[in-house]
């Protein structure tokens, strides 16, 4: 098994669709790329991101890029739906160089490379989001998800 941190606006959504999907084996709420350690005080520059542990025979990086850009605005700057703000923007990080560079050739791919603003870094940190955010949307389904209920249950077996 493999880890890829996937951001996508506000993580409960994204938590959502991404356990749907083909090849990913467990999931976790949490924030990647900040300044701190904690949960503690604000984002310290944090994104709200998703623990990905996939089988990468089953499904590529190229292939959860295609699946992110399902649910993303990859236009949009630190906004998706009406979450605002650094800590909705968009990316992909991880601590796998053969990931970034597989992120990075999908992006360079595309005719719209130039206006994209989802980020593909390597991850700095990480920080497991309180049990309350931990599938979210499972527990709380009536609760704000920027992501259409089509795309939510499009995966789902």
């Amino acid at each position: 098994m493999e880890v890829v941190y996937i951001a996508g606006g506000c993580l409960w959504g994204v938590q959502a669709f991404i356990k749907t999907l083909p090849g990913v084996t467990c999931t976790e709420a949490g924030r990647a790329n900040g300044s701190g350690h904690t949960l503690e005080g604000d984002y310290d520059g944090y994104a709200e991101c998703v623990k990905t542990e996939f089988d990468p025979t089953v499904v590529t990086i190229k292939r959860v890029m295609e699946y992110l850009f399902e649910i993303i605005d990859p236009y949009s700057l630190n906004k998706q739906g009406a979450d605002i703000g650094e800590k909705y923007r968009t990316g992909i990080y991880s601590e796998n160089p053969e990931h970034l560079k597989e992120a990075k050739a999908f992006l360079k791919e595309r005719s719209d490379a130039d206006r994209i603003v989802v980020e593909v870094l390597p991850l700095t940190n990480y920080v497991r989001s309180a049990d309350e955010h931990q599938d979210r949307l499972a527990k709380c389904p009536t609760d704000y998800c920027h992501i259409p209920d089509e795309l939510l249950n499009k995966y789902k077996n």
